[in-house]
């Protein structure tokens, strides 16, 4: 190259380095998981003027974790996770129905840099619950719920993770709420009552994250 032509070459590779750096950073990630969840307590009416109280069965859990990064350190976030179990109960009736739990969520993912070969991440997100009995022909529910997690990143490379952590997820139903309605022609007949003015439950989670 002629020497005349060195400082537009220069001011080139100093125009694309950056841009070129830019570009190599991940912008994307997505972690599909599997879980395991425990909690959800609802009342029932036992028939005789008293309740009861009858949790869902723990089960597993499958879901979707988006991200967009906002920096190197933090994404935006959309999260999906769902859940079908029984319900723990020997009124008849009520034993013989699965209710399917499903959040979908939005909010943020906090990675913490860390010099050892794992990182800890904290995530707050809110949105939606869904309640459906997946029998009976009872009305689903939807209500506003958020959730707190956090776990850990054990990265093989730049581009895959794997991630182990756990999620606390709260939706709030309202004291003394009727839950899951039939209207048949003896009127509005409502499986379960909420026990109390939140819902509750708890999952482990392990997946995979793939950087884009």
């Amino acid at each position: 190259m002629h020497v005349k032509h060195w400082p537009i070459a220069v001011s080139v590779f100093a125009l694309l380095g950056p841009a070129a750096a830019q570009a190599a950073q991940p912008r994307f990630e997505m972690t599909p998981f599997v879980g395991y969840r425990m909690g959800g307590e609802f009342e029932v009416d036992t028939g005789d003027g008293e309740t009861d109280t009858v949790d869902l069965d723990d089960d597993t859990t499958f879901g979707l974790d988006l991200g967009l990064y906002r920096d190197s350190n933090s994404f935006y976030e959309l999260l999906y996770s769902r859940q079908e179990a029984g319900v723990d109960s020997s009124i008849p009736g009520i034993s013989g129905i699965d209710v399917s739990t499903e959040y979908l969520h939005f909010g943020g993912t906090l990675l913490f840099d860390h010099e050892t070969w794992y990182a800890p991440y904290l995530s707050l997100t809110i949105g939606a619950t869904r309640l459906d009995p997946k029998s009976g022909g009872y009305d689903s529910e939807t209500k506003f719920s958020a959730s707190i997690g956090g776990g850990f990143r054990f990265p093989f490379n730049e581009r895959v993770a794997a991630v182990a952590g756990g999620r606390a997820y709260l939706t709030f139903v309202g004291s003394d709420t009727d839950l899951f309605c039939l209207s048949d022609v003896n009127g509005l007949n409502c499986l379960f009552k909420s026990s109390g003015s939140t819902y509750m439950q708890f999952e482990a989670q392990v997946g995979l994250s793939f950087r884009f």
